[in-house]
């Protein structure tokens, strides 16, 4: 007999904006066989309720699947990585304290050459995607190689385990070592279409493709027209880069295009790369005339707040109170390898304390809450990377990403011990944010798939 359903009772935590955390102690959540959320009901009278609902629903008991969480469980939707180097996973926690273009030269393009061997870039990339799956990191947004073959390899992967993605081969024809870029700007252009054409192939509707010049500074001119002109035929087609990451590479920058005035949102947007598709990773140092382009063509910000703190040359504090006073979208990214963290746990905590040093030195830009952050890495980072419409909470219509989080006895793993007398559900929800890790995620959902954890 085919199953209809599953439904969660328990506890759930989600965002309903940047500013409310929405707590219910005990709920029931609805899982159709699709994996949509069909249901999301607080009852008063639960016995009568639930009854209603399940045969509201036609979810017959024997073919629906009930998951009652136990005492110090809770649910959460799952985290969005809005920036993330896949070809990295290998060299995370080398070369911190490095200025950004010494540090590529030095680390990443030698490390990153290594994808042109298939097998080897499969490897990676296995481990790469259950090392996020474990964290509850259900959606990500890949830069890949400059390898057509590899960035496939990467695609086929989070289809088979279960992620969801945006996946893009890195665009790269200068600035770059012979052995690390692209032939020509007609071979970038040719393989770039490839992969997004395979990507597309693979029937199915949890990984996508998104263009993905690295930086200006690895792209001349004609390529980033040429790219501009792939993201014109492709209304649906997300574009991820880096931008005003550090002054080293805004130095640059300027150099290899003084035609625009330091301006890498006027860059950007003359090659028709930037608009709501646009994913702009750090947005560090921002004048007011790039706040002010950033926000009217409403691209989205991914604020990677670890390797703004490590990698790149000096501490920097991307403005996130101000992006978020502006209505801008802001999501959280890893930036691993930069980032030496894979956990979004991390990026929250993190993204924390640069907000807080920020306002020590800028007293209007008060430091980021708990809440705050809970949001950008789900309902924010899914906003940045054009998912809010599917995931990011639990609203009715949306897909299952969700995780279950322990916090009790052996669930506890390290983070601060539960005092299960006095501690409120927001307490407990506190202590997992700032002291848990990837021990207390004890299982993870994919529109509604199991990918992490027993059954």
């Amino acid at each position: 007999m085919a199953q209809t359903g599953t439904i969660f009772f328990g506890p759930v935590i989600h965002s309903l904006s940047a500013s409310e955390l929405e707590i219910v102690p005990f709920a029931l959540v609805a899982v159709d066989a699709e994996g949509k959320i069909a249901a999301f009901l607080d009852p008063t009278n639960f016995t009568q309720q639930v009854q209603e609902t399940l045969e509201e629903l036609n979810f017959p008991p024997e073919t629906t699947t009930i998951h009652r969480l136990s005492p110090g469980q809770f649910l959460l939707p799952g985290f969005v990585d809005t920036h993330n180097h896949a070809p990295q996973w290998a060299q995370r926690g080398l070369g911190q304290g490095m200025h950004i273009l010494d540090w590529l030269d030095a680390i990443t393009f030698p490390n990153e050459a290594r994808f042109g061997d298939a097998d080897y870039a499969r490897r990676v990339y296995a481990s790469c995607v259950d090392g996020f799956l474990r964290q509850g990191v259900t959606a990500a947004a890949y830069y890949g190689s400059v390898h057509g073959e590899a960035t496939k390899i990467l695609a086929e992967l989070c289809v088979e385990k279960g992620q969801r993605a945006l996946v893009g081969k890195c665009n790269m024809t200068r600035n770059a070592p012979d052995y690390y870029r692209d032939a020509s700007v007609d071979e970038s252009l040719r393989v770039t279409e490839e992969c997004i054409s395979h990507i597309r192939s693979l029937d199915q509707d949890l990984v996508r493709p998104v263009l993905t010049p690295r930086f200006a500074i690895s792209c001349d001119a004609d390529l980033l027209r040429g790219l501009g002109d792939i993201a014109h035929k492709n209304p649906d087609l997300a574009i991820q880069t880096h931008f005003n990451e550090a002054e080293q590479e805004m130095a640059a920058t300027r150099a290899l295009f003084p035609q625009f005035g330091g301006s890498e949102a006027d860059l950007y947007a003359a090659y028709g790369l930037l608009g709501p598709r646009s994913i702009l990773a750090h947005c560090c140092h921002m004048s007011e005339h790039e706040l002010e382009r950033v926000a009217a063509l409403q691209c989205g910000v991914a604020h990677c707040p670890t390797s703004n703190m490590t990698v790149g040359g000096g501490f920097m504090a991307a403005p996130v109170r101000e992006f978020l006073r502006r209505g801008m979208k802001v999501g959280l990214g890893t930036d691993s390898g930069g980032g030496f963290s894979s956990s979004m746990l991390d990026a929250m905590r993190h993204a924390m304390i640069a907000s807080h040093a920020r306002e020590a030195a800028a007293p209007a830009d008060k430091g980021l809450a708990i809440e705050e952050v809970f949001y950008l890495a789900t309902l924010g980072g899914a906003r940045v990377c054009g998912l809010e419409d599917k995931v990011g909470n639990f609203v009715v219509g949306k897909e299952f990403d969700a995780l279950v989080v322990g916090t009790r006895g052996r669930e506890q793993g390290i983070m601060t011990m539960v005092e299960e007398e006095e501690d409120s559900l927001r307490t407990v929800f506190d202590k997992f944010v700032m002291t848990g890790d990837d021990r207390n995620i004890l299982r993870v959902y994919v529109q509604g798939r199991l990918v992490k954890g027993e059954a």
